[in-house]
């Protein structure tokens, strides 16, 4: 039998769950599209219920002939709570991670709070918790209790959003200034910590063994990150699709009220990042699918167009430029295409290489490797560009699952962190 963890990703169209040996191979699978009903309305709410029973369903198409599951960890969306009972039992709907707070309940947050907390902005988890009743936890909280009992313990990533101070690891004073008892919120621990073991029902429901860890996970992000196999400082992971992402692993945090940047703590490092309005959304807007892999044919990474792009679907941007009016650059337009689709690679490369100077800047350990996910990451000629500017090495990435890194959390959990 090979020792393996489990890692579960609860994303907001599926269920992941990806089984991890020790040396990151991954041996065993299964995916679950769901489908899941949000209420009508203003408020995006949802059955935390139908989370559980997309795990059951994963479950049911997982197959571990040969492989012992000794632990097991989940990443969940960010930012997404739901209110509880001691029992743990839900006492309402879940409020999404893009369900919007009340404007007083938002007003009462920004009265109080730090520029650099993440707990701003109109869907703030904490702002949102104002108007619930009972205990609060977040999705991936609420998932690890149904797997062991404990419905009292979260993670660091998930609970930065609710305005936990990663420096100073624990609930900042300030919470309790809008009104708000702190001792409704979950303890905090870091990623990666045992805290229980599966209860004998769950186990036997799912055909696992009775003494499997459980594990404090991340969120989806955080985990997608881990997947990618980046673990020192300097290592960065950029994320081609609809959006340009950018996340640098750093010996030291990086809060920009500015640019929305925040850090998450992994470990004794940091996980900082931003995000650019440029990426996959723009090139679909000026290039049909087909007509990018014809042009990628015409694309010559060793003669750079040179034209000075900032190719953006629409006015605005937030990341590495802070300006809601910046206008798209994409002109002079050349009479060939090809030489046009190249110059449009060429323009969000150089948006990516600036976002990680930008990190920089603010404090972040210099850039020193780039791993690459998306569909973009797979046009090669698109990455020999990107290299020409980073002027970084390029990793490839162990995995696009976000439930891998989950499953590397759930081996940390054990002692094993790689």
């Amino acid at each position: 039998m090979i020792d393996v963890t489990l890692g579960i990703d609860i994303g907001t169209s599926g269920v992941r769950i990806a089984a991890r040996g020790i040396d990151g191979s991954l041996l065993a699978l299964s995916e679950v599209s769901l489908n899941l009903p949000i209420q009508s309305g203003i408020r995006l709410l949802q059955d935390p219920v139908l989370w559980w029973q997309g795990i059951e369903k994963a479950f049911s198409g997982l197959r571990l002939d040969g492989l012992h599951v000794v632990a097991l960890a989940i990443d969940g969306t960010s930012g997404t709570i739901l209110p509880i009972d001691a029992a743990g039992k839900p006492v309402d709907l879940a409020s999404m991670y893009n369900d919007l707070a009340e404007p007083e309940d938002v007003a009462r947050v920004v009265a109080v709070a730090p520029q650099e907390t993440a707990a701003l902005g109109g869907s703030s988890p904490l702002a949102r918790a104002l108007a619930m009743s009972g205990q609060i936890v977040h999705q991936a909280d609420w998932l690890l209790g149904q797997f062991c009992g404990r419905f009292d313990v979260t993670d660091e990533n998930n609970a930065l959003k609710t305005g936990y101070d990663p420096v100073t690891r624990k609930w900042p004073q300030w919470i309790s200034n809008t009104g708000f008892d702190v001792k409704r919120l979950p303890t905090v621990v870091p990623v990666g910590t045992q805290v229980g073991t599966i209860s004998k029902v769950i186990a036997q429901q799912f055909g696992l063994p009775f003494d499997v860890a459980i594990v404090t996970g991340t969120t989806d992000g955080c985990a997608a990150f881990l997947a990618s196999g980046a673990k020192d400082d300097g290592d960065g992971v950029t994320s081609l699709g609809t959006t340009l992402t950018l996340k640098l692993l750093s010996a030291t945090p990086v809060f920009s009220p500015l640019y929305g940047i925040y850090s998450h703590r992994i470990g004794n490092r940091w996980l900082a990042g931003g995000a650019s309005n440029s990426g996959g959304r723009v090139l679909a807007q000026e290039f049909k699918k087909e007509e990018m892999v014809r042009l990628t044919d015409l694309v010559d990474p060793s003669k750079l167009t040179g034209l000075d792009y900032y190719p953006l679907p629409s006015a605005g941007e937030r990341f590495p430029i802070n300006d809601p009016s910046l206008q798209p650059r994409m002109v002079p337009r050349p009479a060939d295409d090809g030489a046009y689709f190249q110059a449009v690679l060429e323009g969000i490369a150089s948006i990516e290489a600036l976002g990680y100077q930008r990190l920089v800047e603010l404090g972040a350990t210099p850039l020193k490797t780039i791993r690459s996910v998306g569909g973009g990451a797979s046009n090669e000629k698109w990455t020999a560009i990107r290299l020409k500017k980073l002027g970084v090495p390029a990793l490839p990435s162990a995995s696009e699952h976000a439930a891998m890194g989950a499953a590397r959390l759930a081996w940390w959990g054990l002692g094993h962190a790689d």
